[in-house]
Parts: C-alpha cells; sequence; structure tokens
C-alpha cells in the first residue's frame, strides 16, 4: 500500500495531484500493485534509478518519479519542465530498463488514459511503445475495474491506439526534453 502522506514528503510535494491521489486510492482500495495494469503500479521512490542516470541536483529536483512502468525495470517520472505549469499538467518520463529515455504522455491523465490499454510499455533505446499480442495477452485481473473507474471519473474509455497518444506526446515535449536531458550528459 502507497501511503499518500509518505508519498507526498517523499517527492517535496506540497500537495499530490488529484489524479495521483485518485489514483493511489484506487490502487490501495480497489485493486493492487500491477492488477490493474501490467506492469504498472505507483510507488515510493528514494531516486535510486535516477542516480544511475545523473546525480546532478538539478537533474534530481527536476524528475519526480512516481511509478514502476513494466515488470523489468523501467518507471515513470513527471518532468517538471520548467514552464510553472501545475504538476498534473507536466509530462510524463518513461526511464528504461534497458536505457531508452522517452516522453510518454502530455500529462498524468494522458498515462492513465494509456495504461486503460491493460499492457506494460516496452522501452527500447530508440524507442517506447505498448504491444499487445493477441494469442498471448492476458488481461489484468482487475482491467474491467480500472476502466470503470476511468470511465466514472474521467468520462475516458479504453484506448485503442496508444502509440498514437504518444506520438502526439513527443512531438509536443521531445525535443525539449531531449535538450534539457542531454545537457547532463556532455562527452569528454
Amino acid at each position: 500500500m502507497v501511503n499518500i502522506i509518505e508519498f507526498k514528503e517523499n517527492l517535496a510535494l506540497a500537495e499530490v495531484p488529484s489524479e495521483l491521489e485518485k489514483l493511489i486510492y484506487f490502487q490501495n482500495n480497489i485493486s493492487s500493485f500491477e492488477n490493474y495494469a501490467q506492469g504498472f503500479g505507483v510507488l515510493i521512490d528514494d531516486k535510486s534509478g535516477l542516480k544511475s542516470w545523473s546525480e546532478d541536483e538539478n537533474f534530481l529536483n527536476r524528475l519526480l518519479p512516481f511509478a514502476q512502468a513494466n515488470g523489468s525495470g523501467s518507471f515513470y517520472a513527471i518532468w517538471n519542465d520548467g514552464t510553472n505549469k501545475a504538476l498534473n499538467q507536466m509530462p510524463i518520463v518513461v526511464f528504461g530498463d534497458e536505457g531508452g529515455v522517452h516522453i510518454v504522455a502530455e500529462n498524468i491523465l494522458q498515462l492513465l488514459q494509456l495504461l486503460t490499454y491493460g499492457t506494460e510499455i516496452w522501452v527500447d533505446f530508440d524507442q517506447t511503445y505498448f504491444y499487445k499480442d493477441d494469442n498471448s495477452y492476458e488481461e489484468p485481473e482487475d482491467l474491467g475495474e480500472y476502466l470503470k473507474w476511468m470511465k466514472g471519473d474521467y468520462s475516458l474509455d479504453r484506448i485503442e491506439a496508444p502509440d498514437e497518444l504518444i506520438k502526439t506526446a513527443q512531438e509536443k515535449y521531445k525535443e525539449n526534453f531531449d535538450q534539457w536531458f542531454g545537457g547532463f550528459f556532455k562527452e569528454e
């Protein structure tokens, strides 16, 4: 279970965005970690995954890791892009366990919509995507409850083309993110 107060304190937030607060409630009380979307779960993160990329305070302070993205160690983080938007309107980045780092959603609600697809995200070095093999796909145990919750709270249905949503978010944020992110990894 994710304690909302610990979650808030861990990320040094004045308040938890309502979308995340509701998702934590859903995960704690209606479903459980990885049971509503394959490989996904909100967690309290100590930024150790981020520190494997850089220990620069400017890097660490602008990224807020908040969820496991898949079963192999990838994770999601909110990127404070420096535009003074509300936290729930900041872009979402996936850090892949194999080294890829990609913008995946324009904001938290879009990430929640991506999760309605029901599969875990694949993170390659060059791209990220959701893949569903109709022959071997097993729907998460509580996906139906998640879909009902998304419809009730946000009037959103199951997404059929998650890669289109990712593409739109990347068109909006990829260039700026890549430039900012690359600034921490100068070649010597």
